[in-house]
C-alpha cells in the first residue's frame, strides 16, 4: 500500500535524517523532494502546497535547528504533519441515536459500495456486536440488489429484497419499517452510482438522503482514483452533508494521493480504509498509523489487533511450546502457520505493517515468489497426516508419490524438506544462552547466497524463501 510514495518519501528524507545540522538550503532542498514525491503520488496540488509550507514553517524553528537531532526532528515534523493532514485521529461511527441507526452509502458505479455495505456489516456485527440489516436502493442494475444478497447471507447480516421496479424512496422507507419491527439495531441503505457525476443522480440521492435522515452518510471512493478521489468527494459533499469517507482498494494503490487529500478537501474524516476484497479487509482508518507506514515504520498496532481477531490461539500456543523446547516445526504446524498467514492477508500484508519491511513486502509481490509458496503448500497437501508429522519418513517411493500428488518435480519437494530441516536446527539454537542471537546469525546464513533456504528464494531477501514460512512462530 502506496510503496511508491513511501519509495520516494524515503529517498527524499534520507539524506536528512543524519544530519546534525539543519540550514535553510538543505531543508528547501529536502522539501523541493518532497514536494515532488507528493504530487507523482496524486496528491492534490492545494495540499502539497499546504504540506510543505507547513514543515518548512516547523522545521526552521529554534526547536528543531537547536535540537541534538535535527535530522529526526525534521523526520518527525513530515510524520505529524501527514498525521494532520489525513484527520489527526480516528473518526468512529456515530451509533448513538434510537435504533435502528440508518447508515447511507454514496459513490461512483465501481467505486465498491456494495462490498464496502459487506465489510462494514461484518464489521459491526463482529466488533460492535450489532444486529444489521442491509437494502439496497440501487434500482439501475438489478445484479447489484443479488451480489448484496448473497454478500449479506455471508456476513450474517438480515437482508431486505427489493425490485428495479421499485422507487428507491420507497425501498429505503420499508426497509426502515421492517428493521423497527425485527429490531434491528442498524440499517445499511446501498445506493445507486453512476459512471459520472450527474444531476439526476445527485438530486435521487438527495431525496433519499431527505426521507430516511440517515445518522451516518458515507462517502465511499476507490483510492487507486488518485487525486481524482478528493475532487468527487468535494461534489458529492457539496450535494450531500457527508459525515465520512470510506477510501476502499488501498491495497491496490501504490501512490496514496487520495488518502492524503480527501479529508483536506472535503473537511470530513476517512473512517475506514478497504485493503481488499474479501469482507474482512477493512480496517478503521488510524491516520498516525497510515503515516507510519507511508514512512516506512511499519503499523505494529494494526498488526497485534489483526493477530488477536484472526489467529488461532490454540494452534498459535502449540508452535510457541515446540519454538521454547527447540523442537523442529513438522510439515503439520507448517502448513498451519501457512493458514494463519492467510488468515491475516498474506506475507505482504504482514511484511507491510512490520517497521523497515515495507521494501521487503513489495518484493514479496513478485510471481516467482508467490508461486514459491503455493508448491510448497501443494506438496504439504500431498502428503499423509502421517507424513506431515513425522518428516523423516518421507524417502525413496513417498518422495515420489508426494511430489507426483503435487504436479511437481522431486527437486521441489527436496528443497521444501531442506528448508524444514533448516528450520529445526535454528530453533534448536534458541535453547540456551544467546539462543536469539544465534538464530538471527543463522536465518542471514539462510538469507544469502542461495536465494533463500535450500534455494526456494529469489535472491537474498527477494523472496519468501528467504523466510521462514508463516514469518514468526506462533503468527
Amino acid at each position: 500500500m502506496f510503496e511508491n510514495l513511501t519509495e520516494r518519501l524515503g529517498d527524499s528524507l534520507r539524506g536528512l535524517a543524519g544530519q546534525t545540522q539543519l540550514t535553510e538550503d538543505n531543508i528547501r532542498d529536502t522539501l523541493r523532494e518532497v514536494r515532488k514525491a507528493l504530487l507523482e503520488a496524486d496528491v492534490a496540488l492545494p495540499v502539497v502546497k499546504d504540506f510543505t509550507e507547513q514543515v518548512k514553517e516547523l522545521a526552521m524553528g529554534q526547536d528543531v535547528l537547536k535540537s541534538l537531532n535535527p535530522g529526526q526532528a525534521f523526520v518527525k515534523i513530515v510524520n505529524d504533519q501527514l498525521i494532520h493532514v489525513m484527520g489527526d485521529e480516528n473518526v468512529g461511527l456515530n451509533l448513538a441515536t434510537k435504533p435502528p441507526a440508518i447508515i447511507m452509502m454514496a459513490g461512483l458505479q465501481g467505486a465498491g459500495k456494495t462490498t464496502s455495505v459487506a465489510k462494514l456489516s461484518r464489521h459491526l456485527k463482529e466488533r460492535e456486536k450489532k444486529k444489521v440489516m442491509v437494502v439496497s436502493a440501487d434500482v439501475y442494475r438489478p445484479a447489484a440488489i443479488e451480489q448484496l444478497r448473497t454478500l449479506a447471507a455471508e456476513v450474517g447480516a438480515e437482508f431486505f429484497p427489493s425490485t428495479a421496479d421499485q422507487d428507491p424512496v420507497t425501498i429505503a422507507n420499508d426497509a426502515l419499517a421492517e428493521a423497527r419491527r425485527r429490531f434491528v439495531d442498524v440499517l445499511i441503505v446501498d445506493t445507486a452510482g453512476r459512471l459520472a457525476i450527474d444531476d439526476a443522480m445527485m438530486d435521487e440521492i438527495r431525496r433519499l438522503h431527505s426521507a430516511i435522515s440517515p445518522v451516518e452518510t458515507l462517502f465511499v471512493v476507490d483510492a487507486m482514483t488518485g487525486q481524482d478521489a478528493a475532487n468527487t468527494a468535494r461534489a458529492f459533499n457539496d450535494a450531500l452533508p457527508l459525515t465520512g469517507v470510506i477510501l476502499t482498494k488501498a491495497d491496490g494503490d501504490s501512490r496514496g494521493g487520495a488518502a492524503l487529500s480527501v479529508r483536506a478537501i472535503t473537511g470530513k474524516p476517512i473512517k475506514f480504509i478497504g485493503i481488499g476484497e474479501k469482507t474482512d479487509a477493512l480496517e478503521l482508518f488510524h491516520p498516525e498509523r497510515i503515516a507510519s507506514r507511508i514512512l516506512g515504520m511499519g503499523d505494529v498496532l494494526s498488526l497485534v489487533e489483526e493477530a488477536e481477531r484472526n489467529l488461532d490461539k490454540t494452534k498459535a500456543e502449540k508452535i510457541a511450546k515446540k519454538f521454547k523446547k527447540g523442537k523442529a516445526m513438522d510439515f503439520e504446524d507448517l502448513k498451519d502457520q501457512f493458514q494463519q498467514m492467510r488468515n491475516m492477508g498474506g506475507m505482504t500484508s504482514l511484511l507491510d505493517k512490520l517497521p523497515g519491511m515495507g521494501g521487503l513486502a513489495k518484493m514479496t509481490e513478485d510471481q516467482v515468489a508467490m508461486k514459491q509458496f503455493k508448491h510448497m503448500e501443494a506438496l504439504i497437501d500431498s502428503m499423509t497426516p502421517v507424513e506431515r508429522r513425522n518428516p523423516d519418513l518421507i524417502k525413496g517411493s513417498r518422495k515420489r508419490r508426494i511430489a507426483a500428488g503435487a504436479g511437481l518435480e522431486m527437486q521441489d519437494l527436496n528443497r521444501l524438506i531442506k528448508q524444514q530441516k533448516m528450520m529445526g536446527k535454528m530453533m534448536k539454537k534458541m535453547k540456551g544462552k544467546g539462543g536469539m542471537q544465534k538464530m538471527m546469525r543463522g536465518m542471514g546464513g539462510m538469507m544469502g547466497g542461495q536465494g533463500g533456504p535450500g534455494g526456494m528464494g529469489g535472491g537474498g531477501m527477494g523472496g519468501p524463501g528467504g523466510m521462514p514460512p508463516g514469518g514468526f512462530p506462533g503468527l
